[in-house]
């Protein structure tokens, strides 16, 4: 499944939009092919702007990553918090959590694409150390609410907290590869629900 995104014209815009403009063009081109594979001149073609254009931005490759990374961390860690925010109970701000994840990468399925190929690079890149930020962040998140959750009787009283957020984690990244082996994203849409029924009795879910 192909995802594309319509060119917008970059001569004239202010540079903050130029940024941007930048970040949604590899996020759509990583829904296309492998992230290892995106350079800067397929970059720069897909905003039909030239490389140079592109390096008054952004002096790196990586440094284009770093941005694409800090774009995942502020929407899907922003999109999480407001489905949780007004659940009524912590195990209902985990399914929150959970369902809005996914209708965050079907929305974005390069975000998933990227920040998995981040973390098979070899050393500390900017950008790897950004998506370890993210997923840490996450995991205080989840490691809140569960606790929360242990506390008021929802979850199982012996639930191993860590594994569980593991768990949790792994189970929507199980999802993302599903979705590659099968080369549909909307896939992931329909078998969350149930994937995240067997999820909450694995840790005791009450409801």
């Amino acid at each position: 499944m192909a995802y594309f995104v319509t060119k917008i014209p970059t001569k004239h815009l202010p540079a903050d939009e130029r940024r941007a403009i930048t970040v949604d063009a590899v996020v759509a081109l990583a829904a296309q092919q492998n992230p290892h594979d995106i350079t800067t001149s397929a970059i720069a073609k897909h905003m039909g702007v030239s490389q140079g254009a592109l390096f008054k931005h952004f002096p790196s490759k990586d440094d284009i990553l770093k941005a694409v990374m800090e774009w995942v961390a502020e929407r899907l860690l922003s999109r999480i918090d407001a489905a949780a925010l007004h659940a009524p109970t912590p195990i209902a701000a985990i399914e929150a959590i959970f369902l809005a994840n996914i209708e965050f990468i079907v929305e974005h399925p390069g975000a998933p694409r990227m920040m998995l190929g981040e973390l098979q690079r070899n050393g500390q890149t900017a950008p790897k150390q950004l998506v370890h930020t993210i997923i840490t962040r996450y995991r205080k998140r989840l490691y809140r609410l569960l606790e929360d959750a242990k506390n008021k009787g929802e979850v199982d009283q012996q639930l191993d907290i860590e594994t569980a957020i593991t768990m949790f984690i792994g189970t929507i990244q199980g999802l993302v590869v599903q979705s590659l082996i099968t080369d549909d994203i909307q896939r992931i849409r329909h078998e969350a629900p149930r994937v995240l029924a067997i999820y909450l009795r694995g840790i005791g879910s009450k409801k």
